[in-house]
Formats: C-alpha cells, sequence, structure tokens
C-alpha cells in the first residue's frame, strides 16, 4: 500500500482525484488533503507520503513554496497543472513530468506508474521550472535534456543544431560536445520554434544566432559559425531567407 497526499486549492478538482484514486487505485490510500500552502505545510509535517499530487497554483503560494519549505522532501512528486500552453512547455524545458488537467483514467495511472519508477528531480531542474512558468514570454536560460541513463542540463544559447536521429535527436553543443536525447526533432522544433531556433529541413534544427550565411548556390544551404553546412529544404528557403533577413536589417 502506498501513501499519498493531494494539494489541490479547487475543492471540485480535490475531490475528483480523491475519488478517481479510490476507485481506480486501490494500492494508493490518500492519507491527507491540502488546499493551500499553509495546509501542506502542516500535512506534511505530520507525514511525508509515498507520492504526493501538487498543484502548482495555490490560492496562498505556489506548489514550490512547499518544496521549499521542506527542500528534504523524499516523496515522489505528481505535478498537476490545468491546461495552459505555457506550463506545459515550461514542464518540457524542465523534462518533468505532470498530469494535464482534466486529465483521463489512463493519463492518471501513466502518470502514477511513472512517480513510482521516477528519481526525483534535482532543485536545477525544479528551478528552470520554476522560472520558466513565471515568465513565459522570456527565453528560458536552460534546458533539461534526457539521455538513455541521465538527465543533462545545458544552457540553451550553447546548442548549435539538433538533428534528428529516427525518433531520437542528437544536439551539438558549443565546445564540440554532443548529446543524444531520446525524444524526437519535432517534439523539441516545437519546444524551441518560440526562442531563435528554426527548422530548417526535415532532419535539421538551427538556432539562428549561430548562422553565419545563407549560400544560395548547391540547393541551398547554410552555413554556421563553426564552419559547419546545413541543408534548407526547397519549402523552407523562403522563409529562413525572410528570417535571417529581418534579423541582419
Amino acid at each position: 500500500m502506498l501513501t499519498a497526499i493531494i494539494v489541490e486549492d479547487m475543492p471540485d478538482a480535490l475531490q475528483l482525484l480523491k475519488s478517481d484514486l479510490k476507485n481506480n487505485h486501490p494500492e494508493i490510500k490518500v492519507v491527507n488533503t491540502a488546499q493551500s500552502v499553509v495546509e501542506a505545510a502542516k500535512a506534511l509535517r505530520n507525514t511525508q507520503p509515498d507520492i504526493l499530487f501538487l498543484d502548482i497554483m495555490l490560492g496562498d503560494g505556489t506548489g514550490f513554496d512547499i518544496l521549499e519549505i521542506f527542500p528534504e522532501l523524499k516523496s515522489k512528486i505528481i505535478f498537476v497543472t490545468a491546461s495552459d500552453e505555457f506550463a506545459i512547455r515550461a514542464f518540457k524545458f524542465a523534462a518533468i513530468d505532470y498530469v494535464l488537467k482534466p486529465y483521463s483514467n489512463e493519463e492518471l495511472a501513466q502518470a502514477i506508474g511513472r512517480a513510482k519508477e521516477q528519481i526525483q528531480p534535482n532543485k536545477e531542474r525544479l528551478n528552470i521550472l520554476k522560472d520558466t512558468l513565471s515568465a513565459p514570454e522570456q527565453k528560458p536560460d536552460k534546458i533539461s535534456l534526457h539521455t538513455l541513463d541521465k538527465i543533462i542540463i545545458v544552457n540553451l544559447d550553447d546548442i548549435i543544431r539538433c538533428e534528428s536521429d529516427s525518433n531520437n535527436t542528437i544536439f551539438y553543443l558549443k565546445e564540440e560536445q554532443k548529446i543524444f536525447v531520446t525524444k524526437t526533432l519535432k517534439y523539441f522544433a516545437d519546444m524551441l520554434k518560440s526562442y531563435q531556433f528554426l527548422r530548417v529541413h526535415q532532419s535539421h534544427l538551427v538556432n539562428l544566432q549561430c548562422i553565419s550565411a545563407f549560400i544560395k548556390t548547391d540547393g541551398g544551404y547554410l552555413m554556421l559559425k563553426n564552419g559547419e553546412n546545413i541543408p534548407v529544404s526547397v519549402r523552407k528557403k523562403i522563409e529562413v531567407m525572410e528570417i535571417l533577413d529581418r534579423l541582419h536589417r
């Protein structure tokens, strides 16, 4: 039997999650609930559950306030968030799992399964999540990358380009470092498109700040500042030329 505490400031949402756990996950016993940072702090002082279901936005603060009060918290955390484009992007940048409200039974089951297996996100990844959520319009400083055996945190400005490798992605960084990541190029193209990264080819995503020139001959390709040449697809040529023209005005 696993124990759980639910922190959720919406009474209906709290009762729904409590009911879903009781009906569909009898191996989890909800030992307490809280609707605020203060209530959550009191509950966690009494007992630290196996799983903490944690809403981000609470009436008297945020879920991060609770984590700062309990920096040594051993509970596995399942973040619960509303359907918000910026919130989803923030979780992806931090490489931290979440459940999106309203969730399905399958999504809740998957989140619980991941929580049982996961290693707790470290302080730096939680800070990436917190910073990206608090300033959604700003370019994040860092991104967390899932490799086969660990999660690596890199500066966004250190990424020169990304290249597709089947259903995986190779990140090429400054200082000639390469990182093999177990996500598709499309996943990162969608995540990074607002931060001066452009998919110029089916297999290539490029940091616009690392482009030296667009060469129109030989089918069209980009010359990067590190000396690499990257092909540009026919349907992307006009878009690439327009973006580069705007950048260098």
